[in-house]
């Protein structure tokens, strides 16, 4: 009886504390809570949860990190990095552009394991859209078994790079010393993010507008419509964190169009030139041609349906914009 009680408050003790850092580690606001205070706490949790993965933690024993650990990793460099571009006038330019350098150069410095299993996706998703005309070639099942091996490969390099893993892993935890003792201010609402918010969905808007000029060459509208997503992922993530769940699945979604769009035109420039394996001989050039033809095709439909859903999503000028942000997180915030 006593060592069933004994199990019995352990596993409670175990619950309790997982329920506790779920809590710490949420990236929005809590009900309540300053709003300040909550983007600390959404700093450190992201940085423990980066630092976690990366560290081998989960597992124990400090092993080593597979490929959905540097995925975790990434997405939370990507929540840190916009949530530093809401807090960029709050920090101070020059402790902004110190931080938001080491995340950028940390998830850069990962990219690799990501680019590979990105790749393979996305031929996998051309192959089952159009298994007829792509799906039977030989030459791309034999392309994507080249992918398959330059994913392992990268993921060699990425994972098994111990070097690298203690820089990123050194720096990340000198960051979070530092963002456990900022001191953001407390003001009414969103007051002390409003400006950054309203300079993230502005930079949005013109990335709209350029990417929808009919006049930018071809290479200078994928980079337009690259450096967009960029912007959209980051008024998602605001969105996030500031609980406006309608506008962060608006932006989500434009930002999934956006990034197929983009994977599509990597995997375009990445496929090695006619003539080389596997793309030798006529059967190798038509198979190659064909699936060059259905990614045009299919970056043109989500570049139709990418502009149309930016229009709904920046429609408004900042100000407006900022204004119907304050009253919804208002109401938000009242439950």
């Amino acid at each position: 009886m006593g060592v069933g009680v004994v199990l019995a408050q352990a596993e409670r003790t175990r619950r309790l504390a997982k329920a506790q850092r779920a809590r710490e580690r949420r990236f929005a606001q809590l009900p309540g809570e300053p709003l300040g205070e909550g983007l600390r706490r959404m700093a450190l949790g992201q940085l423990d949860l980066a630092i976690e993965q990366l560290a081998g933690e989960e597992k124990g024993n400090g092993a080593m990190p597979d490929a959905r650990a540097i995925h975790e990793t990434r997405k939370a460099l990507k929540r840190l990095r916009a949530l530093l571009r809401l807090l960029r006038e709050e920090l101070g330019e020059q402790r902004f552009a110190r931080e938001y350098g080491i995340l950028r150069d940390a998830a850069r410095r990962l990219a690799g394991a990501r680019d590979a299993e990105v790749m393979v996706g996305t031929l996998d998703a051309l192959l089952e859209r159009h298994p007829r005309a792509l799906g039977r070639r030989r030459t791309l099942i034999e392309l994507r078994k080249r992918l398959v091996a330059e994913r392992a490969a990268a993921a060699r390099r990425t994972l098994g790079d111990e070097t690298t893993r203690a820089e990123v892993l050194g720096e990340l935890r000198g960051l979070r010393g530092r963002a456990s003792s900022w001191r953001l201010g407390e003001r009414p609402g969103i007051a002390i993010v409003e400006s950054d918010l309203r300079r993230v969905y502005r930079q949005g808007r013109r990335r709209h507008r350029r990417a929808a000029r009919s006049s930018l060459a071809r290479r200078k509208r994928g980079r337009a419509l690259h450096e967009w997503r960029k912007r959209v992922k980051d008024l998602r993530y605001a969105a996030e964190m500031l609980g406006l769940r309608p506008l962060a699945r608006r932006a989500d979604t434009l930002a999934e169009i956006l990034g197929e769009e983009h994977d599509l035109a990597l995997l375009a420039a990445l496929l090695p030139a006619p003539g080389r394996a596997p793309f030798k001989g006529k059967r190798g050039k038509q198979a190659r041609r064909a699936l060059l033809q259905r990614i045009a095709r299919r970056r043109r439909r989500l570049r139709k349906r990418a502009l149309r859903e930016g229009e709904r999503l920046y429609r408004c000028k900042p100000k407006r914009f900022a204004r119907r942000v304050r009253r919804a997180h208002a109401r938000a915030s009242r439950g």
